[in-house]
């Protein structure tokens, strides 16, 4: 029984990382890929220097290109289990080094607790739901392996923990902050080490710069002097909003500009609480400076280079603001046993921090799964247009119902399915699939085939042909008329302006709106052959008769 209670948080903590990855997994079932991940399918399908060194959003992404490469040649395009599976092995992996992390500093107790606090951080839903986010797990990945190797202190592991270092700034500029650690350990260490030891942080240090001469310096950077002298308020919301997450009282998705009050309140109570501390027993862990320097370069570099939507609220933010937070207090309360009422309520604070942070990682999979229908109807509807699609028409927002797609131009789309295999619903699919998919389907399809309207006025001569179909103004509102792929003629007899709408997978809702048609007049409209059989239905909104001949 004795050696079960001493074992108990090293099960608890296996139970809660293979509760973790199935929650990941199951979470996950129904998403496909997202947002800037296009960028890597689209244009960066041929492994160059170029295309494997150019920056994203100005951070190096070297390994996160070559593992998305290595995957679209192994298990194609069709699906993006392969990355949500390698996600979650990310990130079960990074938080077990942190319970190692923390384990050595302030038992293996508070070390479960601040590890079953970042698996469930809610607030943080894009890094655990989205596998783009693998650039950033996994330079904290490889961070903190390269703290754990310092603690050995022998040539193997330097070795080590500078091949880590390397790994770590190859996912993401976050391996700066690393580096920076790293450069401390080895400077607060013995003097004559210094020389011999540098080499950990110097070569990645030295391949940074190196990339960022060669291909880093080009891109686009937020940094300005209003950045740099509102700094300081940046990095304390920032602190102060990862804070309130990692206890359950964080932003929702969307909730993006709100005050961060719970976590100032508990920051400011932290401190009060730390600094009393330190009256009574002054000193600090010498393992507290090296993840403090990364942590302030984190957050100040965060500070510096902020744009509008990267603001402390930011999903990716508050999932490395809550680590460094956890390495930070690992260290201030380095040696602190609590006893046993205290860990009842530190696991009492945990438990219930759970909960709302569960509901709030829920809602983040809901936005994905919205995302994912809108990418598999839009990818669709691309597709059945392949034959006539313009090779430079973009998914932009206004037409694709999202601004996540902006990334996909139908040539390169297209190219990419051809050789990779569709993520993008069959035309079976799209017919069942969910309305908001199906009405946006529409739409891209009216823009990508394109649909075209050419209108002649005082052209109304009551006589268009033959296959006509009348719509008395008794019933013109409440009609449609099936239309097939060619040029059908559409008359208003002489009256008010008359509403032309079409749909073809949406059903309820006539989602393409036209600029319609004046009364006395003739409306040519050519609907282009494709690669689907659905037909299209046109509905008439008009007071006065109307003639439809197809």
């Amino acid at each position: 029984m004795e050696r079960l209670n001493r074992n108990a948080p090293a099960l608890l903590l296996a139970a809660a990382l293979v509760a973790a990855a199935a929650m990941t997994l199951v979470l996950s079932r129904d998403m496909t890929f997202f947002q800037d991940t296009w960028s890597y399918l689209i244009t960066r399908r041929e492994i160059t220097v170029d295309t494997v060194l150019q920056p994203h959003n100005e951070h190096i992404v070297v390994i996160p290109v070559l593992i998305e490469q290595l995957f679209l040649r192994l298990f194609g395009m069709t699906s993006a289990t392969p990355e949500y599976v390698l996600l979650t092995i990310l990130l079960v992996a990074t938080v077990f080094l942190l319970y190692v992390y923390v384990r050595r500093r302030v038992g293996p107790w508070l070390a479960l607790f601040a590890s079953i606090l970042i698996l469930c951080i809610g607030p943080a839903w894009e890094v655990l739901l989205w596998p783009f986010e693998i650039s950033l797990v996994g330079s904290v990945f490889f961070g903190l392996a390269m703290l754990l190797a310092f603690e050995r202190e022998d040539r193997r592991a330097d070795i080590a923990a500078c091949l880590f270092l390397t790994l770590s700034v190859g996912f993401s500029s976050l391996g700066i902050p690393f580096i920076a650690a790293a450069a401390v350990a080895v400077l607060q260490g013995p003097r004559e080490a210094w020389l011999r030891r540098a080499y950990i942080f110097a070569i990645p240090a030295v391949l940074f710069a190196a990339w960022y001469l060669g291909w880093g310096h080009e891109a686009e950077s937020g940094m300005s002097l209003r950045n740099l002298l509102a700094s300081p308020r940046f990095v304390a919301d920032t602190i102060a909003v990862a804070l309130g997450s990692l206890v359950g009282l964080g932003p929702a998705p969307g909730g993006t500009s709100g005050d961060p009050l719970w976590g100032r309140a508990l920051l400011v109570a932290l401190v009060v609480v730390l600094g009393f501390r330190q009256l009574r027993k002054p000193g600090v862990f010498p393992g507290l400076w090296p993840v403090a320097a990364a942590a302030a370069t984190n957050w100040f570099l965060t500070a510096f280079n902020q744009i509008p939507g990267r603001d402390p609220t930011s999903s990716r933010y508050q999932y490395v603001g809550a680590i460094f937070i956890v390495l930070i207090l690992a260290n201030l309360l380095k040696g602190v046993r609590l006893s046993r009422s205290a860990l009842i309520v530190a696991g009492a604070v945990t438990v219930l921090a759970v909960g709302p942070n569960l509901i709030i990682l829920d809602d983040g999979r809901e936005i994905l799964d919205r995302e994912a229908i809108y990418t598999r109807a839009d990818g669709a509807a691309i597709e059945i247009a392949r034959g006539t699609v313009d090779p430079e028409f973009q998914l932009n927002p206004e037409v694709a119902g999202t601004p996540s797609l902006i990334n996909i131009y139908a040539g390169p789309y297209l190219e990419a399915v051809d050789e990779y295999g569709s993520p993008a619903y069959s035309v079976e699919e799209l017919i069942s699939a969910p309305e908001e998919g199906r009405r946006q389907a529409d739409i891209v399809l009216s823009q990508a085939l394109p649909l075209s309207m050419v209108t002649s006025l005082a052209a109304y001569t009551g006589s268009g042909g033959r296959d006509c179909v009348a719509l008395a103004p008794g019933d013109a509102g409440d009609r449609e008329v099936e239309l097939d792929a060619g040029r059908t003629r559409i008359e208003i007899a002489p009256g008010p302006h008359a509403e032309l709408t079409l749909r073809r997978f949406a059903t309820g809702e006539y989602p393409v709106v036209s600029e319609g048609a004046p009364g006395d007049s003739v409306t040519l409209l050519e609907i282009p052959r494709d690669e689907s059989t659905q037909p299209w239905y046109l509905h008439v909104e008009a007071s006065q008769l109307a003639r439809v001949c197809r």
